[in-house]
């Protein structure tokens, strides 16, 4: 099987709702995800910089393995949109669909050899 890296970005249509969007695509959206089959793992990440109205805020990172990505592109893409519109789960305010692609790992991981000093 191949490995995979899917980054979806996203972020909150409605800046008085943040905190209420993170709790969601935290213990909601991304549980989900990872209920995909070949789904290894999941991470989120912020802007280290934002600026105002800056789009492309919020960014999640899943490791996958897959024979057939697009197979796997078409169930996590049903699996995800079906999160974002459940009525009692709905998404506060998602904003950037359709941001999300799915790269082939072309090399192994490799750590550095001095890590970085705080």
């Amino acid at each position: 099987m191949a490995r995979y890296l899917l980054s979806a970005f996203s972020d909150c249509a409605d800046p008085s709702r943040e905190k209420e969007f993170n709790d969601w695509h935290d213990n909601m959206h991304v549980s989900d995800m990872l209920e995909t089959p070949g789904m290894i793992w999941a991470t989120r990440w912020v802007s280290a910089s934002p600026k105002k109205n800056q789009r492309r805020k919020y960014l999640v990172l899943y490791e996958l393995e897959a024979d057939d990505v697009d197979k796997f592109d078409k169930k996590a893409q049903e699996i995800g949109m079906a999160t974002v519109r459940r009525p009692i789960q709905r998404s506060p305010g998602i904003r950037s669909p359709g941001c999300a692609r799915v790269y082939r790992q072309i090399m192994e991981a490799r750590e550095a050899k001095h890590p970085a000093k705080p």
